[in-house]
């Protein structure tokens, strides 16, 4: 029975890429001289540093760019509260997304079968599995699924025949 798996999967090298990139310009760019604006990658967290709100939304700016360069959907990033860490440095911390939240794993469950297309979805840890009899409903599925959740970077592998 064809099948294809939804999935949220970032390219972790591309975005470890641009967060060195970012690091790398806000080490030569003349607004930044002096300050204290860093921007660092641990794991899923990318945390920027900077002196100021609005310091931290340019250093934001710049990872942003660079992640579009790179190729890596800026939607994988979901950005935390500005905190104050003593003195008058601020930072924040980006967690980048990875799997399918099982809320968005019913909505597309949900979608899928509002649909009344012949076709079944079941949850499989961070990912979603969506079987059918025809291949033209699997990728009628596909366009639903991008249209139903557009705050997601969804992307679908494992399709078969």
């Amino acid at each position: 029975m064809p099948s294809f798996d939804t999935v949220v999967e970032p390219n972790l090298v591309e975005v470890k890429n641009a967060v060195e990139q970012t690091a790398k310009e806000i080490g030569t760019r003349f607004d930044f001289k002096g300050s204290s604006a860093a921007v660092e990658l641990k794991d899923q967290d990318i945390t920027l540093y900077a002196d100021s709100d609005f310091q931290i939304g340019q250093v934001f700016d710049i990872l942003r760019n660079k992640m579009t360069k790179r190729g890596v959907d800026v939607r994988f990033l979901d950005a935390g509260k500005i905190e104050k860490i003593g003195g008058d440095r601020v930072k924040q911390v980006l967690k980048v997304r990875t799997g399918i939240a099982t809320e968005d794993g019913k909505k597309i469950q949900q979608a899928i079968k509002n649909s009344k297309m012949k076709l079944q979805a079941a949850i499989q840890g961070d990912a979603v599995r969506v079987t059918g009899a025809k291949r033209d409903d699997l990728q009628a599925a596909m366009a639903l699924i991008r249209k139903e959740l557009p705050d997601l970077p969804l992307s679908f592998n494992n399709f078969r025949d």
